[in-house]
């Protein structure tokens, strides 16, 4: 199956970096390299770095940008590990980072990945194929509390106490294979009018249990810090997410950049001796707009923020 991933908010991304062709940038999630393609064909002298823990991606995002080749260096990386990524590489210092925290369309599609509730595959969600933890260990071995947990948490799902219930009743008898499987209990633990909404019941279930498997939220808040001690002065670091809990990581990190003093309030004058190493670009998050809204409806809950190193 062909990779790709139509890039959410391309011209808005491509904007706020404010690409100079000789910098050095990182796109940190190339994915189907969308937005990696856009940066590479600003750049003269500058370089790419295009991250990925996906093989397949890296694999497609060669092909893909084989014309810029010589200004571009594959890595094959967690974001998590950003900063040694790029070390190894040969890169410290950078202009321009993005982040695109979304599943890529072919993840989602490719049903042997086992990331979508639509299709019916085994359940393995794994980004990087290499890691041991799957779907399937999560779902299988997590104690009943665990699940409860990140049902909750990662996908802010009400009723994750009677899926978690559920998940636990069935495997006692048999272990649960597939993705399918998975849905269908999921939809049975909730009540009818549950299963009336606009979305597909299993939606937050799976994107929790994604999250859980890749370690996403744990790795968000290390990457983006290590992107702002890796950026020369002006360069941009621009994030998109595609749920609260990543939205308000971002956001909080940016903050605490943003403001530097954490002296209390009363106090008459700084004695902390930090200074702000951010500034933000727009105060608000930027959203997509209404034809992309129409054209990409995977891209109606990301949100783009963009901050600036001072």
């Amino acid at each position: 199956m062909k990779f790709s991933h139509i890039p959410v908010m391309l011209g808005e991304c491509i904007e706020n970096l404010n690409i100079r062709p000789d910098g050095i940038y990182v796109d940190a999630t190339t994915g189907g390299a969308g937005h990696s393609a856009e940066i590479a064909k600003r750049l003269k002298k500058g370089r790419l770095y295009c991250i990925d823990r996906d093989s397949d991606a890296l694999a497609a995002a060669k092909l893909k940008l084989s014309d810029y080749s010589r200004n571009i260096t594959f890595i094959k990386s967690n974001f998590g590990n950003l900063h040694a990524a790029l070390e190894a590489a040969g890169c410290t210092q950078i202009d321009g980072i993005l982040f695109d925290l979304g599943v890529s369309s072919y993840q989602l599609d490719e049903p042997g990945r086992g990331f979508s509730y639509m299709n019916d595959g085994p359940l393995d969600m794994r980004m990087d194929r290499n890691q041991a933890l799957t779907a399937y260990d999560v779902v299988n071995g997590w104690p009943e509390e665990e699940l409860k947990r990140i049902l909750f948490e990662y996908g802010e799902e009400r009723y994750a106490k009677r899926i978690a219930a559920e998940i636990v009743n069935k495997r006692t008898v048999t272990p649960i294979n597939t993705t399918t499987e998975l849905s269908e209990l999921i939809k049975s633990a909730m009540p009818a009018a549950a299963k009336r909404e606009k979305q597909h019941p299993a939606k937050r279930s799976f994107q929790a249990i994604r999250i859980a498997v890749n370690s996403e939220l744990e790795e968000v808040k290390s990457a983006v810090t290590s992107a702002v001690s890796l950026m020369k002065p002006e360069g941009r670091i621009a994030v998109i997410t595609f749920h609260s809990l990543e939205d308000r990581i971002v956001k909080t990190v940016f903050s605490q950049k943003s403001k530097g003093c954490i002296c209390p309030p009363d106090f008459p004058v700084c004695v902390c001796g930090i200074k702000p190493e951010l500034k933000l670009v727009s105060r608000k998050a930027i959203l997509p707009n209404v034809l992309e809204l129409e054209q990409n409806p995977r891209s109606r809950s990301a949100k783009l923020r963009v901050a600036e190193k001072v």
